[in-house]
């Protein structure tokens, strides 16, 4: 499904409030929380051109509705980068209505402009939602992640 009244353009200085308000969802939704310093760091890797960090974010009528941050990273097994879509989150007032997708899709162009080899992603296996969408325009891995945090 297609939102024709969706805006995607890349996250600017005048968007931190509203970004602030829809990462804060984001990680209650991930029933986490981060140190307001980690949160500042984060804006401020978004917003410098020195750092392979960007964000985008989603307009509806003025407002806010989506966020989506991506990595862009060289691998080992291609000559070119990886596209990393770390997060994505969607405001749970216009989710079902094409924003999930119309921001994957941006990232899809953004990462094809950098000349990237893949877009891959993570996210919780119960997320039955987002994975519904997630079926319909990428295929998933056989891939299992392991994680020692440090």
């Amino acid at each position: 499904m297609k939102n024709h009244s969706i805006k995607i353009t890349p996250l600017s200085n005048a968007d931190y409030d509203f970004w602030l308000a829809l990462w804060q969802s984001y990680l209650t939704f991930y029933e986490t929380s981060l140190p307001m310093s980690t949160t500042d760091t984060t804006w401020r890797n978004l917003l410098d051109s020195n750092v392979a960090i960007y964000g985008f974010g989603a307009w509806q009528d003025g407002t806010l509705v989506g966020i989506t941050h991506v990595v862009l990273h060289p691998n080992t097994w291609n000559t070119t980068e990886c596209c990393y879509l770390e997060d994505l989150y969607v405001s749970e007032s216009v989710r079902g209505q094409g924003v999930g997708r119309a921001l994957i899709e941006y990232v899809y162009d953004f990462a094809r402009q950098k000349k990237c080899n893949r877009v891959y992603w993570t996210t919780q296996e119960g997320n039955t939602t987002a994975r519904t969408l997630y079926d319909t325009i990428a295929t998933q891995t056989d891939m299992v992640q392991y994680r020692k945090n440090l």
